[in-house]
């Protein structure tokens, strides 16, 4: 199975000032675009030669693992927004949240300690688990919830690609600002499914 890079739902300066341009030119069209492209050169004569990224994510190591889990992990975060982004939903999600968050303000306030405190490079995921329970939880590097059983619902990436030429070394600038962008539509579909 040959990867393709996936398409923006939105054009690439839609998501000013959260994420600029320029971010999303060398995250997505280098960075991203990187990763595919080594992914499809490591997996011929594999066992992942045909494999789905969800299976990659499961069952692989090393480069493979890295590089397919950085294709999905990548494609997923791009997906989670909009440009000027959605109101949270008086749904089942937002429902879940407030009840096991306390309110939608202390989780983002969770989510965004959670964020902040990776240490180096890494993922902070918004996920469920098999009986509709919601957690925060922090993945390094290539790290995917999926590898444990989790259902990812949204996810803020902190490696410093993802923020630093807008942002430098102010990460929790970059989380406050994704907020404004984050699609409430999509995530709480991905909570129904």
């Amino acid at each position: 199975m040959k990867f393709e890079m996936p398409q923006l739902n939105y054009g690439i300066d839609a998501l000013e000032p959260a994420i600029s341009q320029r971010t999303i030119e060398f995250h997505f069209g280098k960075h991203l675009s990187t990763y595919v492209n080594n992914l499809n050169n490591l997996i011929p004569n594999t066992p992942f030669e045909n494999a789905s990224l969800e299976t990659i994510i499961k069952n692989a190591d090393g480069a493979i693992f890295n590089n397919g889990a950085q294709v999905w992990n990548h494609t997923f975060y791009f997906n989670s927004f909009s440009p000027k982004g959605t109101k949270v939903l008086a749904d089942e999600l937002s429902a879940k949240i407030n009840e096991q968050f306390g309110d939608f303000e202390n989780f983002k306030k969770e989510f965004g300690n959670a964020a902040v405190s990776i240490f180096g490079s890494g993922w902070a995921w918004l996920v469920k688990d098999g009986a509709g329970k919601l957690s925060i939880r922090k993945e390094s590097n290539a790290g995917n919830p999926l590898r444990d059983g989790f259902e990812p619902l949204l996810v803020f990436d902190v490696w410093e690609h993802a923020y630093y030429l807008d942002y430098q070394n102010k990460r929790a600038d970059h989380i406050n600002a994704l907020w404004n962008i984050v699609d409430w539509n999509v995530v709480a579909a991905r909570y129904s499914k």
